[in-house]
């Protein structure tokens, strides 16, 4: 069956599933992976983990998400905007008869619920009601009226929502009840910024009974994913984040004895990065990225006991209170992301088929690549040869795509995307090289705080060591290669053909290419100055920024490059793009420069995401001649 932009464009995936507290059921969200519409039009399903029959639930034509339990496993409660879209409000299915009741009716909406054991309450998420302005007052004052997450409690049987004065003007990002239905631990930020907001994170205990809060201090750098469980020395509560001190590094689990007050970072020196970190009636449970793969461990209190090793990528855990059942995200190499269950030991059985279109599909063969960096650093990789081949067939043209993050990985997973993504192109006759660099994720702390400032060194070393091992191995056609990438994978493909003429074709998405800049005008303005190394506000300059932009380096640049990039990015904003284009315009280098209307720094509309594809293939075509 010939891979066509269309099966790659049409596909559901499931999303944010969910066992019922008996683990009898499974809740998930199936997801387009385009839109057609002002609107991604989602469907609720379970599925009996017994039998793995599945069915839709809440027929209505509206986005859908965020689906939660009740203790009792007889109530599904998720967030719908079907009444009104684009304002997501809760609503309730009762297993029972199946009927579902709306049960919030907020101007702004719900954006997150944690249903509360033992109270009778849902805890919700909801920023305050837009405030009354009068007619054609458009002007927008920063720093006044900026959006900010409320913790507020429902009560079902009577639709009565309060809002308890507490945490001030903080924006609440994450809620997590105590196992035993005690207290809520908190997670707030002093804004809801990514730029600023990441860096400020407090963590407090609400006692929704009596209304009184206790704060437990600063949280490290962008902490998520709270869990709570009980020690010998009392109750613990923990988290991902950051490892410090830096924005661009490893992270890590940190534990703090409630107790005592002593926090400490549970996963120092592993050679794996924590991913989720998921509540239990006992020990927690923790997903880490490891190189290419996926381990499961269990936080005894001793240290981390692993539990089980999966190949490739797995993601949305969830399990029963007891965590003998869990279930995940997971694929193959040649088969796209599923709902699996199981014991966490394993092994995990898939419940679910969500792209039975592709099962005929002609996949390119994917093998791992271990190698090492020219300082001699442990590296790993994919390669992806073209459909119908093996190695022995070469060589090939080679097109190398860096990873995103970069605090990013490869993992041995289906490489299937609307992006610049290595079956897509394998099927048109490419090997294609996805590096793992040093600065991902999935080989602990030091291996990603390491191009801290450095962005485009080492990183770029890195990458041209495996390219240089294909081409000695003969699998890569030296005189054919090319490269792209999406967001810092943009970065480096635009780094790429400012340091070397090696490339006949390059393909810049949603690419960086002035640290600075990005500093200044990006959404996470803090976290790009920590890859640059600093701001335009930091002196008068020569900059270090300045010598790992490659817009620095635009005068040598030969390679043909293709430039793509949303028009509403607010991550890597589009004057990025602007930057290069009238670049290379001036320096006479052929380039086409493209902008999606309407789009952030993913592309999300299905005839953009179609030209993506199109125009990606057709550009290496003409200029690679696989």
């Amino acid at each position: 069956m010939p891979l066509t932009p269309d099966l790659v464009v049409d596909g559901r995936v499931p999303r944010n599933p969910v066992l019922a507290p008996n683990g009898r059921l499974l809740a998930h969200v199936l997801t387009p992976t385009s839109r057609t519409g002002d609107h991604v039009d989602t469907e609720l399903r379970l599925v009996d983990t017994g039998t793995a029959v599945e069915r839709r639930v809440a027929e209505a034509t509206a986005t859908q998400s965020r689906p939660r339990w009740s203790a009792d496993s007889t109530t599904l409660f998720f967030l719908s905007d079907r009444a009104e879209r684009g304002t997501p409000q809760l609503h309730r299915l009762a297993l029972a008869d199946g009927r579902v009741t709306r049960l919030t009716s907020l101007d702004a909406g719900v954006l997150d619920h944690l249903p509360l054991t033992d109270l009778g309450l849902v805890a919700l998420l909801a920023e305050d009601e837009p405030a009354a302005r009068p007619p054609h007052d458009d002007v927008i004052v920063v720093g006044e009226h900026e959006p900010r997450a409320r913790l507020r409690l429902l009560d079902p049987s009577t639709g009565r929502v309060t809002t308890p004065d507490v945490f001030r003007d903080r924006h609440v990002v994450e809620l997590r009840q105590r196992p035993d239905g005690g207290p809520l631990a908190v997670l707030t930020r002093a804004g809801a910024d990514d730029d600023y907001g990441p860096r400020t994170g407090r963590l407090h205990l609400f006692d929704p009974v009596s209304g009184t809060v206790e704060d437990l201090g600063a949280a490290e750098i962008d902490a998520r994913s709270l869990a709570w469980w009980r020690g010998a020395d009392g109750w613990h509560l923990g988290y991902i984040a950051l490892t410090p001190p830096g924005l661009q590094a490893g992270t890590a689990v940190f534990d703090l004895a409630l107790d005592s007050g002593v926090q400490r970072n549970r996963t120092s020196g592993l050679p794996m990065c924590p991913t989720e970190l998921h509540q239990t009636d006992g020990a927690p449970l923790v997903l880490f990225a490891d190189g290419l793969n996926t381990t499961l461990v269990r936080l005894d209190p001793t240290g981390p006991t692993v539990l089980s090793h999966h190949p490739g990528h797995l993601e949305a855990l969830t399990t029963t209170p007891t965590g003998e059942l869990i279930a995940v995200l997971a694929g193959t190499r040649y088969q796209p992301e599923d709902v699996h269950v199981g014991p966490p030991a394993g092994p995990l059985r898939k419940i679910t088929d969500t792209r039975p279109e592709l099962h005929g599909a002609t996949w390119g063969l994917q093998q791992p690549l271990v190698y090492r960096a020219a300082d001699g650093l442990a590296l790993d990789g994919l390669l992806v040869l073209p459909a119908g081949t093996t190695a022995s067939d070469g060589p090939f043209p080679l097109v190398t795509i860096p990873h995103g993050g970069p605090y990013d990985r490869y993992a041995d997973r289906l490489q299937l995307f609307w992006f610049p993504s290595a079956q897509w192109l394998a099927a048109a006759g490419y090997a294609v090289f996805l590096p793992n660099p040093r600065g991902g994720q999935g080989h602990g702390h030091r291996f990603a705080a390491s191009v801290a400032g450095r962005v485009g060194r080492e990183e770029w070393t890195d990458v041209l060591a495996g390219i240089d091992l294909l081409v000695a191995e003969g699998i890569a056609d030296p005189d054919r290669l090319g490269i792209a990438g999406w967001s810092h994978g943009g970065f480096l493909a635009a780094w790429a053909v400012g340091h070397t003429d090696r490339f006949r074709a390059a393909l810049v998405g949603a690419g960086v290419v002035d640290w600075g800049m990005l500093a200044a005008t990006g959404e996470n303005g803090q976290f790009e100055a920590a890859l640059g190394g600093s701001t335009g506000w930091s002196g008068t300059g020569p900059h270090p920024h300045d010598a790992v932009s490659p817009i620095s380096f635009a005068d040598r640049i030969r390679t043909p490059v293709l430039i793509l990039h949303g028009a509403e990015d607010t991550n890597v904003p589009v004057g990025q793009a602007v930057y290069l284009h009238r670049a290379l315009r001036h320096f006479g280098v052929e380039h086409e420069f493209v902008i999606y209307p309407r789009e952030g720094h993913s592309i999300r509309e299905r005839h953009h995401q179609l030209d993506v594809l199109r125009r990606t293939r057709a550009w290496f075509d003409r200029l690679l001649h696989p």
